[in-house]
């Protein structure tokens, strides 16, 4: 189901529009007749979410009802999101916590007392105990932590378990204990299309022994796009171990979905149509840029880590896997989905401060390039934005910093790995394995709060789809070391950006910006 949202054309009445721009925005001017496309309005949210989550529990879909899966002396296992989801983080209490009350309870009234809670984590970096605590609530934590609460470890060979390989020859490796469980609840929140179904379990709860089929370059350049999961050959793996999954566990998959308010509202005017800001709005906005602006890099940082967004929760499903994740993506479609005409020769995107993979943390030039080239550019159905050979402008500073803490095998990389080549398909073969199977940043990711070795290729390989499309990318604003590392362009204000487009895609280029955050999903015809 498509919306029309708002698509713009920038005349001589379009006052400047708002971007963003790492851990600040500004107002840009844009060349006449520039296509803007801005998301759909906000959902309202369901009327009364304990009563929401109860009806999905005790109406599933394809599946008995909760309390009739639920036994005394029944090994039951819940595995819930990790912190890359929601973004922003969700203002208290998070979806996750009311979900996990609601199913604790009936956990509870049917006598089971084997129950543990795994965080799906994958090769993410560890939640600390307040973060994890922040999702689940005081309540659970209290009663389940650290014993029967805990992060996935995806490198403790001793609890996982082989469950076969896929007919595609891929190994379907995953959580023991979710293995072994006479029921796996997973809880998802799915912030974009690209979020659920079979992904949950198949990529959350698995070992690089499993990512690995689908965590490369060549799976990442033929998934047209990760947003759609009928051309994604990520999601194609993923529904393909997800079913070898299913012959060895009962999966009740309970999902979640969003609205479009992502932002407080001392920040509203971020999700709002400039030319709809009030007198009270235009005052924010100029108020927080000059704060920002004045700010060093920590604290402005720290001001924006620290917002959590109003989000109001648009429906819940749960049940069997696939057919409750129809019902998830009609949802996320009704949201985000806005019709477009035609497809662009310069896509302009500003990125905001905030990726799945620098929450608390810092945005490091893998992770700007991942979150532009690998999230932001695949946010499409049918066709790309940008023309093939097309250009991509990106805003943002693409600081050369990295959290030695969160993402110690990214340091080497970016020395090591990109100052040798950029090419996906060339880096993987070569260097994959030595992080991979690194003892140290193996020790780091079991033991502190460290991504995992390997985790810097799958943020590039992220990109490989954009990089094989797009003819140039070019970075406004953006460290020029950083950005040359990675073998892109840059410059230092939009407008000398589109006249080194116009290198690539002739004097007179049709441009098109995405008025970015909250999401939209472009249905391009």
């Amino acid at each position: 189901m498509s919306r029309p949202g708002f698509v713009l054309t920038v005349d001589e009445r379009t006052p400047p529009l708002l971007m963003h721009s790492g851990e600040s925005f500004k107002l840009q001017e844009f060349p006449l007749g520039t296509r803007v496309i801005y998301p759909p309005e906000s959902l309202p949210g369901v009327v009364d979410i304990d009563e929401t989550i109860e009806n999905a529990l005790l109406h599933p879909v394809d599946s008995e009802p909760l309390p009739a899966l639920l036994r005394a002396g029944m090994k039951l296992t819940i595995a819930f999101d990790d912190l890359s989801l929601p973004l922003p983080p969700m203002r208290k209490p998070d979806i996750r916590q009311r979900i996990l009350e609601h199913v604790l309870q009936h956990a509870a009234e049917a006598g089971v007392d084997d129950v543990e809670l795994i965080v799906a984590t994958a090769l993410h970096r560890r939640m600390t105990a307040d973060e994890i605590k922040a999702a689940v609530g005081e309540r659970v934590f209290r009663s389940f932590w650290p014993d029967q609460l805990y992060n996935f470890d995806a490198e403790d060979r001793a609890n996982l378990a082989h469950l076969g390989t896929t007919d595609s020859g891929e190994d379907v490796e995953i959580s023991k204990r979710a293995a072994e469980s006479d029921l796996l609840i997973y809880v998802n929140i799915n912030l974009v299309a690209m979020d659920g179904g079979w992904k949950s379990t198949a990529v959350g709860l698995a070992s690089y022994n499993s990512l690995r089929h689908h965590h490369n370059a060549h799976t990442m350049v033929h998934s047209r796009s990760f947003m759609d999961p009928r051309h994604s050959e990520l999601h194609s793996s993923a529904w393909r171990m997800g079913r070898i999954i299913n012959d060895h566990v009962k999966v009740f998959q309970i999902e979640t979905t969003l609205n479009n308010d992502a932002f407080p509202s001392q920040y509203g005017f971020l999700t709002k149509r400039e030319w709809e800001w009030s007198l009270r709005d235009q005052a924010l906005f100029l108020g927080a840029k000059r704060g920002l602006d004045l700010l060093p890099t920590k604290q402005r940082r720290r001001v924006f880590q620290s917002i959590e967004a109003p989000y109001l929760v648009t429906g819940v499903s749960a049940g069997a896997v696939e057919p409750v994740h129809a019902e998830t993506l009609e949802r996320v479609h009704r949201q985000q989905l806005v019709e477009v005409d035609g497809q662009t020769d310069v896509l302009v995107m500003g990125l905001p401060y905030l990726c799945p993979y620098n929450v608390n943390s810092v945005m490091n030039p893998i992770l700007a390039a991942c979150l532009g080239l690998g999230y932001f550019f695949n946010m499409y159905r049918n066709k790309p934005l940008v023309r093939e050979g097309g250009v991509l402008i990106l805003n943002h500073p693409v600081p050369w910093e990295f959290s030695t803490l969160h993402h110690p095998s990214y340091v080497d990389f970016f020395d090591e790995v990109l100052s040798e080549s950029t090419d996906p398909k060339v880096i993987g073969p070569k260097f994959e394995q030595q992080y991979a199977t690194d003892p140290w940043y193996t020790h780091l990711y079991r033991t502190s709060h460290a991504y995992h070795g390997v985790h810097p290729f799958y943020m590039w390989y992220w990109c490989a789809h954009a990089l094989d499309h797009v003819g140039e990318v070019i970075w406004v604003g953006g460290d020029r070391r950083a950005v040359a590392r990675m073998g892109m362009r840059s410059a230092s204000t939009f407008a000398d950006a589109l006249e080194l487009a116009r290198d690539t895609v002739g004097a007179s280029p049709t441009i098109t910006y995405t008025h970015n955050p909250p999401h939209l999903l472009a249905e391009v015809r």
